[in-house]
Protein backbone atom coordinates (compact mmCIF):
# COMPACT_ATOMS: atom_id res chain seq x y z
CA UNK A 1 0.00 0.00 0.00
CA UNK A 2 1.28 3.45 -0.94
CA UNK A 3 1.46 5.91 1.95
CA UNK A 4 1.75 9.57 0.84
CA UNK A 5 4.65 11.60 2.19
CA UNK A 6 2.17 14.47 2.42
CA UNK A 7 -1.40 15.21 1.40
CA UNK A 8 -2.86 18.67 1.84
CA UNK A 9 -6.14 19.10 3.76
CA UNK A 10 -7.92 20.06 0.52
CA UNK A 11 -6.59 16.83 -1.11
CA UNK A 12 -5.44 18.80 -4.14
CA UNK A 13 -1.73 18.35 -3.46
CA UNK A 14 -0.15 14.95 -2.79
CA UNK A 15 3.52 13.98 -2.52
CA UNK A 16 5.15 10.55 -2.73
CA UNK A 17 8.69 9.72 -1.65
CA UNK A 18 10.52 7.14 -3.74
CA UNK A 19 11.60 6.02 -7.19
CA UNK A 20 9.14 7.42 -9.74
CA UNK A 21 9.34 4.37 -12.02
CA UNK A 22 8.57 1.93 -9.21
CA UNK A 23 5.78 4.09 -7.79
CA UNK A 24 4.12 4.81 -11.14
CA UNK A 25 4.08 1.10 -11.94
CA UNK A 26 2.43 0.29 -8.61
CA UNK A 27 -0.97 1.98 -9.02
CA UNK A 28 -3.68 2.55 -11.60
CA UNK A 29 -4.59 6.15 -12.28
CA UNK A 30 -4.64 8.37 -15.36
CA UNK A 31 -3.51 11.99 -15.46
CA UNK A 32 -4.54 14.79 -17.79
CA UNK A 33 -1.05 16.26 -18.01
CA UNK A 34 2.51 15.47 -16.95
CA UNK A 35 5.38 17.89 -16.54
CA UNK A 36 8.81 16.33 -16.10
CA UNK A 37 12.09 18.03 -15.32
CA UNK A 38 14.31 14.92 -15.33
CA UNK A 39 18.02 14.72 -14.45
CA UNK A 40 20.11 16.42 -17.14
CA UNK A 41 23.10 14.20 -16.18
CA UNK A 42 25.36 17.26 -15.81
CA UNK A 43 26.82 16.84 -12.32
CA UNK A 44 30.34 16.19 -13.59
CA UNK A 45 32.44 18.60 -11.53
CA UNK A 46 32.03 21.67 -13.77
CA UNK A 47 31.61 25.26 -12.57
CA UNK A 48 29.15 28.07 -13.21
CA UNK A 49 28.26 31.50 -11.87
CA UNK A 50 25.47 32.13 -9.37
CA UNK A 51 24.75 35.54 -7.83
CA UNK A 52 28.14 36.74 -9.05
CA UNK A 53 30.07 33.85 -7.50
CA UNK A 54 31.70 30.80 -9.03
CA UNK A 55 29.90 27.63 -7.91
CA UNK A 56 30.14 23.92 -8.66
CA UNK A 57 27.43 22.66 -11.02
CA UNK A 58 27.04 19.35 -9.18
CA UNK A 59 23.43 18.97 -8.05
CA UNK A 60 23.68 15.57 -6.39
CA UNK A 61 24.11 11.88 -7.15
CA UNK A 62 20.68 11.87 -8.83
CA UNK A 63 22.05 14.12 -11.61
CA UNK A 64 25.24 12.19 -12.39
CA UNK A 65 25.64 10.49 -15.75
CA UNK A 66 26.01 6.72 -15.96
CA UNK A 67 27.14 6.90 -19.57
CA UNK A 68 25.10 7.77 -22.65
CA UNK A 69 23.58 4.32 -23.12
CA UNK A 70 22.43 3.92 -19.52
CA UNK A 71 21.18 7.52 -19.41
CA UNK A 72 19.10 6.70 -22.51
CA UNK A 73 17.70 3.53 -20.91
CA UNK A 74 16.72 5.51 -17.81
CA UNK A 75 14.93 8.16 -19.88
CA UNK A 76 13.09 5.53 -21.89
CA UNK A 77 11.97 3.67 -18.77
CA UNK A 78 10.54 6.66 -16.91
CA UNK A 79 8.89 7.99 -20.05
CA UNK A 80 7.28 4.58 -20.63
CA UNK A 81 5.96 4.58 -17.05
CA UNK A 82 4.58 8.08 -17.57
CA UNK A 83 2.91 7.10 -20.85
CA UNK A 84 0.96 4.42 -19.02
CA UNK A 85 -0.31 7.05 -16.58
CA UNK A 86 -1.61 9.47 -19.21
CA UNK A 87 -5.21 9.61 -20.38
CA UNK A 88 -5.62 8.91 -24.09
CA UNK A 89 -5.93 12.63 -24.83
CA UNK A 90 -3.30 13.60 -22.27
CA UNK A 91 -0.04 15.41 -22.93
CA UNK A 92 3.45 15.46 -21.45
CA UNK A 93 5.94 18.31 -21.22
CA UNK A 94 9.64 17.48 -20.71
CA UNK A 95 12.30 20.11 -20.06
CA UNK A 96 15.99 19.86 -20.84
CA UNK A 97 19.06 21.40 -22.40
CA UNK A 98 20.97 20.36 -25.51
CA UNK A 99 22.72 17.79 -23.30
CA UNK A 100 19.64 15.57 -22.93
CA UNK A 101 16.72 16.92 -24.97
CA UNK A 102 17.65 15.05 -28.17
CA UNK A 103 17.75 11.75 -26.31
CA UNK A 104 14.36 12.59 -24.79
CA UNK A 105 12.91 13.35 -28.24
CA UNK A 106 14.25 10.02 -29.53
CA UNK A 107 12.64 8.15 -26.62
CA UNK A 108 9.30 9.94 -27.12
CA UNK A 109 9.27 8.92 -30.78
CA UNK A 110 10.19 5.32 -29.96
CA UNK A 111 7.33 5.15 -27.45
CA UNK A 112 4.79 6.39 -30.06
CA UNK A 113 4.20 9.82 -28.57
CA UNK A 114 3.37 12.55 -31.06
CA UNK A 115 5.63 15.56 -30.50
CA UNK A 116 3.56 18.74 -30.82
CA UNK A 117 6.10 21.49 -30.13
CA UNK A 118 9.62 22.17 -28.98
CA UNK A 119 9.36 25.28 -26.81
CA UNK A 120 12.50 27.42 -26.49
CA UNK A 121 12.51 29.07 -23.07
CA UNK A 122 14.77 32.11 -23.41
CA UNK A 123 15.88 33.16 -19.94
CA UNK A 124 15.80 36.92 -19.46
CA UNK A 125 18.43 36.69 -16.70
CA UNK A 126 20.86 33.83 -17.56
CA UNK A 127 24.19 33.35 -15.75
CA UNK A 128 27.27 34.54 -17.68
CA UNK A 129 29.67 32.24 -19.51
CA UNK A 130 32.80 32.32 -17.36
CA UNK A 131 35.09 30.61 -19.91
CA UNK A 132 34.46 33.26 -22.59
CA UNK A 133 35.17 30.60 -25.21
CA UNK A 134 31.64 30.10 -26.56
CA UNK A 135 28.17 31.65 -26.52
CA UNK A 136 26.39 32.17 -23.22
CA UNK A 137 23.84 29.42 -22.48
CA UNK A 138 20.59 31.33 -22.15
CA UNK A 139 17.87 28.87 -23.14
CA UNK A 140 16.30 25.56 -22.20
CA UNK A 141 13.97 23.45 -24.31
CA UNK A 142 10.62 21.94 -23.44
CA UNK A 143 9.13 19.21 -25.59
CA UNK A 144 5.33 18.99 -25.66
CA UNK A 145 3.90 15.67 -26.82
CA UNK A 146 0.60 13.85 -26.70
CA UNK A 147 0.12 10.21 -25.86
CA UNK A 148 -1.69 9.15 -29.00
CA UNK A 149 -1.31 10.52 -32.53
CA UNK A 150 -4.97 9.92 -33.34
CA UNK A 151 -6.59 11.19 -30.13
CA UNK A 152 -7.08 14.99 -29.98
CA UNK A 153 -5.39 16.86 -27.15
CA UNK A 154 -6.56 19.94 -25.27
CA UNK A 155 -4.97 23.27 -26.21
CA UNK A 156 -6.29 26.50 -24.75
CA UNK A 157 -5.69 28.45 -27.94
CA UNK A 158 -7.85 31.47 -27.13
CA UNK A 159 -6.31 32.01 -23.70
CA UNK A 160 -2.77 31.72 -25.05
CA UNK A 161 -3.67 34.24 -27.72
CA UNK A 162 -5.15 36.56 -25.08
CA UNK A 163 -2.01 36.29 -22.92
CA UNK A 164 0.09 37.06 -25.99
CA UNK A 165 -1.69 40.34 -26.68
CA UNK A 166 -4.19 39.08 -29.22
CA UNK A 167 -1.84 37.21 -31.57
CA UNK A 168 -0.95 33.53 -31.82
CA UNK A 169 1.55 32.48 -29.19
CA UNK A 170 4.83 31.28 -30.66
CA UNK A 171 7.14 28.53 -29.46
CA UNK A 172 9.78 30.96 -28.15
CA UNK A 173 9.02 32.17 -24.62
CA UNK A 174 10.97 34.97 -22.96
CA UNK A 175 10.56 34.36 -19.23
CA UNK A 176 12.79 34.87 -16.16
CA UNK A 177 14.27 32.19 -13.94
CA UNK A 178 12.80 31.58 -10.47
CA UNK A 179 12.67 34.75 -8.38
CA UNK A 180 13.89 35.07 -4.80
CA UNK A 181 10.32 35.22 -3.47
CA UNK A 182 9.65 31.79 -5.01
CA UNK A 183 12.37 30.31 -2.79
CA UNK A 184 11.03 31.48 0.56
CA UNK A 185 10.74 27.88 1.81
CA UNK A 186 14.17 26.75 0.60
CA UNK A 187 16.15 26.37 -2.61
CA UNK A 188 16.20 23.62 -5.19
CA UNK A 189 19.20 23.59 -7.57
CA UNK A 190 17.07 23.27 -10.72
CA UNK A 191 13.92 25.10 -9.65
CA UNK A 192 11.70 26.24 -12.49
CA UNK A 193 9.82 29.57 -12.29
CA UNK A 194 6.12 29.70 -11.53
CA UNK A 195 5.47 31.83 -14.61
CA UNK A 196 6.77 29.03 -16.85
CA UNK A 197 4.71 26.25 -15.24
CA UNK A 198 1.64 28.45 -15.07
CA UNK A 199 1.73 28.99 -18.82
CA UNK A 200 2.24 25.29 -19.49
CA UNK A 201 -0.63 24.25 -17.22
CA UNK A 202 -3.04 26.85 -18.55
CA UNK A 203 -2.17 25.94 -22.14
CA UNK A 204 -2.85 22.23 -21.85
CA UNK A 205 -5.38 21.57 -19.07
CA UNK A 206 -8.78 22.67 -17.86
CA UNK A 207 -9.75 23.48 -14.28
CA UNK A 208 -10.03 20.39 -12.08
CA UNK A 209 -7.47 18.45 -14.14
CA UNK A 210 -4.95 16.09 -12.54
CA UNK A 211 -1.30 17.04 -13.09
CA UNK A 212 1.67 14.72 -12.41
CA UNK A 213 5.33 15.63 -11.86
CA UNK A 214 7.55 12.52 -11.53
CA UNK A 215 10.64 14.57 -10.57
CA UNK A 216 8.83 17.13 -8.47
CA UNK A 217 11.76 18.73 -6.64
CA UNK A 218 10.34 21.75 -4.81
CA UNK A 219 7.00 21.27 -6.64
CA UNK A 220 6.71 24.44 -8.68
CA UNK A 221 4.39 22.37 -10.89
CA UNK A 222 2.12 21.63 -7.94
CA UNK A 223 2.04 25.20 -6.65
CA UNK A 224 1.14 26.52 -10.10
CA UNK A 225 -1.44 23.76 -10.56
CA UNK A 226 -3.19 24.56 -7.28
CA UNK A 227 -3.16 28.32 -7.87
CA UNK A 228 -4.87 27.61 -11.19
CA UNK A 229 -7.50 25.21 -9.84
CA UNK A 230 -5.85 21.94 -10.86
CA UNK A 231 -4.98 18.92 -8.71
CA UNK A 232 -1.49 17.54 -8.29
CA UNK A 233 0.66 14.49 -7.55
CA UNK A 234 4.41 14.93 -7.16
CA UNK A 235 7.08 12.24 -6.75
CA UNK A 236 10.69 12.63 -5.65
CA UNK A 237 13.42 10.45 -4.15
CA UNK A 238 14.90 13.25 -2.04
CA UNK A 239 13.04 13.85 1.24
CA UNK A 240 14.69 17.25 1.71
CA UNK A 241 13.07 18.50 -1.51
CA UNK A 242 9.69 17.08 -0.50
CA UNK A 243 9.95 19.01 2.77
CA UNK A 244 10.36 22.20 0.71
CA UNK A 245 7.37 21.18 -1.42
CA UNK A 246 5.26 20.59 1.67
CA UNK A 247 6.21 23.97 3.11
CA UNK A 248 5.39 25.72 -0.18
CA UNK A 249 1.93 24.19 -0.27
CA UNK A 250 1.28 25.14 3.34
CA UNK A 251 2.36 28.68 2.48
CA UNK A 252 -0.30 29.12 -0.22
CA UNK A 253 -3.09 27.61 1.86
CA UNK A 254 -3.31 31.09 3.36
CA UNK A 255 -5.66 33.13 1.15
CA UNK A 256 -3.62 36.30 1.61
CA UNK A 257 -0.50 34.50 0.39
CA UNK A 258 -2.41 33.10 -2.60
CA UNK A 259 -3.36 36.61 -3.65
CA UNK A 260 0.19 37.85 -3.13
CA UNK A 261 1.59 35.11 -5.36
CA UNK A 262 -0.95 35.88 -8.08
CA UNK A 263 -0.25 39.62 -7.92
CA UNK A 264 3.49 39.04 -8.21
CA UNK A 265 3.00 36.73 -11.17
CA UNK A 266 0.76 39.25 -12.88
CA UNK A 267 3.49 41.89 -12.57
CA UNK A 268 6.17 39.44 -13.71
CA UNK A 269 4.33 38.20 -16.80
CA UNK A 270 0.95 38.10 -18.47
CA UNK A 271 0.34 34.55 -17.30
CA UNK A 272 -2.55 35.09 -14.97
CA UNK A 273 -5.93 36.32 -16.15
CA UNK A 274 -8.21 36.78 -13.11
CA UNK A 275 -11.20 34.97 -14.55
CA UNK A 276 -9.08 31.87 -15.15
CA UNK A 277 -7.46 31.82 -11.73
CA UNK A 278 -9.74 30.21 -9.16
CA UNK A 279 -8.65 27.70 -6.54
CA UNK A 280 -10.52 24.39 -6.55
CA UNK A 281 -12.86 24.52 -3.56
CA UNK A 282 -13.55 21.76 -1.07
CA UNK A 283 -17.11 21.49 -2.41
CA UNK A 284 -15.92 20.88 -5.95
CA UNK A 285 -13.52 18.11 -4.94
CA UNK A 286 -16.30 15.98 -3.42
CA UNK A 287 -17.36 14.69 -6.84
CA UNK A 288 -13.96 14.57 -8.52
CA UNK A 289 -12.00 11.38 -9.09
CA UNK A 290 -9.49 10.68 -6.31
CA UNK A 291 -6.07 9.06 -6.24
CA UNK A 292 -6.18 5.34 -5.29
CA UNK A 293 -4.18 5.88 -2.08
Amino acid sequence: MIIPFYRSPDRNFTLLNGDCIELLNSFEFKFDMIFADPPYHLSNGGISVQSGRMVCVNKGDWDKSNGRYFDYLFDREWLSACRNKLKDGGTIWVSGTYHNIFSIAHCLTELDFKILNCITWVKTNPPPNISCRYFTHSAEYILWARKDSKTPHFYNYELMKEINGGTQMRDVWNLPTASKWEKSCGKHPTQKPLCLLSRIIQASTERGAWVLDPFTGSSTTGIAANLLGRRFLGIDQEEMFLQISKARKKEIIDVTMQKEYIERLQKQSRIFINKHCNIVSDVETTYMVELPF
